[in-house]
């Protein structure tokens, strides 16, 4: 089971230091990502998340994520 949701707002580490944004699609089966196969299930979901200071897509699995309230 997912441990965030569409809509959650969360953090995590990039290259830049810490980067926030908003998920946008929760994927439970493998997917295509920029040209690339990210692999998920039901028991370890990816989240592509919408950055909130760019137009940046991203895709992260769940340990890599951090809710902000």
């Amino acid at each position: 089971m997912a441990k965030f949701s569409k809509g959650d707002h969360v953090s995590w580490n990039s290259e830049a230091g810490r980067v926030s944004g908003t998920i946008s699609k929760v994927h439970e089966q493998d997917f295509e990502f920029k040209g690339r196969t990210h692999h998920a299930s039901k028991d370890d979901p990816q989240y592509e998340i919408d950055s909130d200071k760019t137009d940046h897509v991203a895709a992260h699995k769940e340990s890599a994520l951090t809710r902000i309230d």
